[in-house]
């Protein structure tokens, strides 16, 4: 399918989701929100693709929302705020969060206010040297949002957290990586070929025994840790079951690379 403002392709295994505005640092308008929604969508099941890198066209990975594109609403009143959150924001969150795959961020360049906090809502973000994180909201009057308040203090802790919040600072991917804000950080060059290569294992890999590591995980703070065993109880009851389980125990009796098919 052909979009204006993102590019799309699923080959195997690896969906690429490329926001395509370079002209505004890949900044989100309605239009971009609606088409990275229907190419999400095609891929929800997990049934097409194995894993889904993200990325942005040009210099920037994402600059947050266009507020040149928050002039009026049909009827002639100002965009609220709070409805494209609900309409937008919360609906790519929980999407990206819920795919039952891993997700790749490979941020080329600035990460911004949303922008910045739609990769960390991705499951892996590699980073080049040159890119930064901007938590940009408090230069607009503005709470961090996108899930930035959520995201921010558990992977950097609640002082860090504060002062990016607060400051809106840049964060270079070097001070991200070594504060745990992010995976990697790699030099500008070698960032294609080092999320290229991850993505390929991650598509060769048993699917769906990580689709319910990151489940787990990503629910793991809403439960106690008997509540957890318990969780890791029926997930291994679950995949004791699979193909895949059989194909990795085959393989490592034999001394050799498992194939596993994702199911």
């Amino acid at each position: 399918m052909s979009y204006q403002h993102i590019l799309f392709e699923v080959a195997d295994g690896i969906a690429r989701l490329t926001l395509n505005r370079p002209e505004r640092l890949n900044s989100l308008n309605t239009v971009m929100h609606s088409e990275v929604q229907d190419a999400l969508a095609g891929i929800e099941d997990g049934s097409k693709a194995r894993v889904l890198v993200i990325t942005g066209a040009g210099r920037g990975f994402c600059a947050g929302q266009d507020l040149g594109d928050r002039a009026v609403a049909p009827g002639g009143t100002a965009v609220d705020l709070g409805d494209s959150i609900a309409k937008y924001y919360k609906p790519l969150i929980m999407t990206l969060r819920n795919l039952p795959l891993p997700v790749i961020a490979a941020v080329n360049g600035v990460a911004a206010g949303a922008g910045a906090n739609i990769a960390l809502a991705c499951d892996l973000v590699i980073a080049a040297r040159s890119a930064s994180f901007v938590q940009a909201f408090s230069k607009l009057g503005l709470v961090p949002d996108s899930g930035g308040t959520w995201f921010l203090p558990r992977l950097v802790g609640t002082a860090r957290a504060m002062g990016l919040a607060f400051l809106g600072e840049k964060l270079s991917a070097e001070q991200a990586a070594q504060w745990g804000l992010i995976w990697r950080c790699v030099e500008d060059a070698e960032l294609a070929g080092v999320v290229d290569g991850l993505a390929r294992q991650l598509a060769m890999a048993p699917t769906r025994g990580i689709a319910r590591t990151k489940q787990a995980l990503y629910e793991s703070w809403g439960r106690t840790l008997e509540q957890q065993i318990d969780v890791e109880r029926d997930y291994q009851r679950e995949l004791g079951r699979t193909a895949d389980y059989k194909e990795g125990v085959a393989a490592f009796t034999e001394k050799r690379t498992p194939q596993f098919n994702g199911r």
